[in-house]
């Protein structure tokens, strides 16, 4: 049964990665707008992205996730779409992009979040198109030529022109270093959680190296070389460009190497969360169940039916005798009726042995 899902995770892989070779090849006019120093990030991207579509379809075929997945574009397509549609780019405005999630544990901790989360996503928004060739930036042929015109440059998309914009202006300063302003956000927020792990005694008993802080340091070498490269070129005349480089290049690629396999990988499993507020939503609004013990709601009863729909396809089978299941009663229910029973059989055995 694995053999046959990874099989699956592996096709789909495949055609994904393929389908995005193709697109980058026609996408950069057929290789004429890609930088060729850019070679070795664009196989560490196209790795990462076969890893992470791989290990994401793994995930994905498990019967508990599959049964959210599949529900939530139940949810989406069968009910008010446009609705749903809108809850969607709501709840990702809000936990995806400013990590209101994490507010709640703490206001220095979600700072920490948005920052990493704002500054990466920023980040990969830039590189990634830049990298596959989808983007380049070229003077504009009407200003290049003549002497005493304003320079222009064109931002191209696809190879289409999306844009122009004057040289020396404050908007081609801000859209040159984009990435500056991004690697600052990811070292503000990697160090507000190195030193939380560093000090933190529950923190320091659980983590591992290469689980917990291999990620942070490799963001925060990637953000400082980053910045390097930048410092050399505009105020060292060149000095340590080629160490910058090279350490920046190897920090990237050990990035995207690490996607699939390590801690990263809830970057492309963050996004399920938005559909789990979906299915929670429409479970509200289709009945809560009630435990039969103490009479209380605890939970939707689309929850427990589809509880006990994926417990028996992982081999569990919690019906009883009537016809019920322990997944009918909460939690509360539960321990109650176990501390009854165990009085019981206390106060049985107690008359037994007198």
């Amino acid at each position: 049964m694995h053999a046959s899902l990874n099989k699956k995770a592996l096709l789909v892989a495949i055609i994904v990665t393929l389908a995005c070779v193709v697109i980058s090849f026609y996408g950069s006019r057929k290789l004429q707008n890609f930088d060729p120093a850019l070679i070795a990030y664009l196989f560490g991207t196209l790795f990462a992205l076969f890893g992470g579509i791989y290990r994401y379809c793994v995930w994905l075929q498990r019967p508990p996730t599959w049964m959210y997945f599949r529900r939530t574009w139940q949810f989406i397509f069968k009910g008010s779409f446009f609705v749903h549609i809108w809850l969607l780019l709501q709840d990702s405005v809000k936990n995806l992009l400013f990590q209101r999630f994490i507010y709640p544990r703490g206001k220095k901790r979600w700072l920490a979040h948005f920052m990493l989360a704002s500054g990466c996503l920023a980040a990969f928004a830039i590189t990634i198109p830049l990298t596959l060739g989808w983007i380049n930036f070229t003077l504009d042929p009407g200003t290049a030529l003549d002497p005493g015109a304003v320079k222009l440059y064109n931002a191209n998309f696809f190879g289409f022109k999306i844009m122009s914009f004057k040289l020396g202006s404050v908007l081609a300063f801000l859209i040159f270093h984009a990435l500056t302003w991004c690697s600052w956000a990811v070292i503000a927020g990697a160090v507000i959680f190195f030193v939380r792990r560093l000090t933190n005694a529950g923190l320091i008993a659980s983590q591992t190296f290469e689980g917990d802080l291999l990620p942070l340091i490799l963001l925060i070498i990637i953000s400082v070389t980053g910045l390097g490269l930048n410092f050399s070129y505009a105020f060292m005349k060149g000095m340590a460009y080629d160490f910058m480089s090279v350490t920046h290049a190897i920090s990237v690629i050990l990035f995207l190497v690490w996607i699939p396999f390590g801690k990263f990988f809830h970057i492309i499993q963050r996004p399920a969360q938005i559909g789990a507020h979906i299915y929670k939503r429409e479970g509200r609004k289709r009945g809560m169940a009630v435990c039969p013990h103490t009479g209380k709601e605890f939970t939707t009863q689309l929850h427990v039916n589809d509880l006990k729909i994926v417990t028996k396809q992982v081999g569990f089978d919690f019906t009883l005798e009537d016809g019920s299941s322990h997944l009918d009663y909460s939690p509360e229910g539960k321990r109650s009726l176990l501390a009854k029973a165990h009085l019981k059989a206390r106060q049985e055995g107690g008359s037994f042995f007198g």
